[in-house]
């Protein structure tokens, strides 16, 4: 797998610790504020190590350093991709005086007030901003902004939303973590039947027997509807993960078959997780 390093600059202010946390949910390791001196020690080490780990990297960085990090990524000859955060001076100095956070170049004594400080960095960001695209955080909620950064990265929409399927037993109580309960103990039980009984949803003659009932295949008609409104509504509210648990007596058969079911009819639409609680084989 080819190794990605994302670099996230701007404004100070801007929202750099918003999208450093947007990254790591999505799968990135992230490193805050990494002086341009151990950069190449960094990319020796993504270089190097064969773990996942290092396979995806985003670096926070002030603007004030971002000239020399791409001077040191030409001549080790690495491509990286940059997020520039941009925002009204107007909004900036609000979120300073909010959040009654000291400016970076005014700890470091660059500049003398909020102003001088905004102006250093709006200068630097517009040599930059010719070469990249930029992301104007003014307006944008966590959500918008989320949705930027995906669309820049260009992030395969499957992984924006993870599901996870998974069948249980209510003999053993409902799962804690679970977001959505769906209840298949009203569907004909293959317990009952002999030559079932000792099998479980994995094993296609109770998938069948469970899945190819009349009740069952309208049962699943409503509720693919009611999932599929719930699914794509989560996904405007930037919700990125749901723990669908499907139950029956014993979890061994009806919620079996039916977590089966949906499970491969989402898992092309969605990055979807199979887990049978009940089943230890």
């Amino acid at each position: 797998m080819e190794k990605e390093i994302v670099l996230v600059s701007g404004i100070s202010g801007a929202g750099k610790s918003s999208v450093s946390n947007i990254l790591e949910d999505l799968g990135y390791l992230c490193i805050d504020q990494l002086p341009s001196k151990l950069l190449k020690d960094l990319i020796d080490l993504i270089e190097s190590d064969d773990s996942i780990r290092y396979n995806k990297v985003a670096i926070t960085i002030s603007i004030i350093d971002l000239d020399n990090y791409f001077k040191i990524l030409d001549n080790l000859r690495i491509r990286a991709k940059l997020i520039l955060l941009d925002a009204d001076e107007e909004v900036i100095i609000n979120r300073y005086k909010f959040t009654r956070r000291f400016h970076p170049l005014l700890i470091t004594n660059r500049a003398n007030t909020l102003e001088e400080a905004y102006a250093l960095e709006k200068s630097i960001l517009d040599t930059f901003a010719e070469k990249f695209e930029v992301i104007d955080t003014s307006k944008l909620g966590i959500y918008e902004l989320k949705r930027a950064i995906e669309d820049l990265l260009v992030v395969d929409s499957r992984y924006r939303f993870t599901l996870s399927f998974m069948s249980f037993g209510y003999k053993n109580g409902v799962p804690q973590d679970a977001d959505i309960v769906i209840d298949t103990r009203f569907l004909d039980n293959p317990f009952y039947i002999a030559d079932l009984k000792d099998k479980n949803g994995n094993d296609k003659e109770v998938y069948d027997f469970v899945i190819n009932k009349k009740d069952t295949q309208l049962f699943l008609e409503k509720l693919k509807d009611y999932l599929d409104y719930v699914f794509a509504s989560y996904v405007k509210q930037g919700k990125r993960h749901l723990t669908i648990a499907i139950g029956c007596t014993g979890g061994q058969h009806r919620s079996v078959s039916v977590t089966n079911y949906l499970y491969e009819y989402y898992k092309d639409r969605y990055a979807c997780l199979l887990s049978h609680r009940e089943l230890y084989v």
